[in-house]
């Protein structure tokens, strides 16, 4: 599938992006090899392949939970733009 210039703008537009002209063209060509590429794929047989399938298997990959020492407060707020006592200070968000 082709995109056109006008194609190309208009999902520019979507994702709020300004285009040059090279960058439209360049662009037109990519997402239509993207699509391309879509398209072959839906020709692959996958109605044997139930939707959770994945193609490695793995079976609990989390690390195991241990204690750890604690940051002082001095330690985690050393790099803090500001603070208050023992607590980082921001600017409020509500009124």
């Amino acid at each position: 599938m082709k995109l056109d210039r006008e194609q190309v703008l208009h999902i520019a537009e979507l994702a709020k992006l300004s285009l040059t002209e090279e960058e439209t063209e360049l662009f037109s060509e990519q997402l239509s090899e993207v699509l391309a590429y879509f398209e072959q794929l839906q020709e692959l047989d996958t109605d044997d392949i139930p939707p959770t399938a994945q193609a490695i298997y793995q079976r609990n990959v989390m690390r195991p939970d241990t204690t750890a020492p604690c940051l002082t407060p001095d330690e985690a707020l050393a790099n803090a733009p500001q603070r208050k006592g023992d607590y980082f200070q921001v600017k409020p968000i509500l009124d």
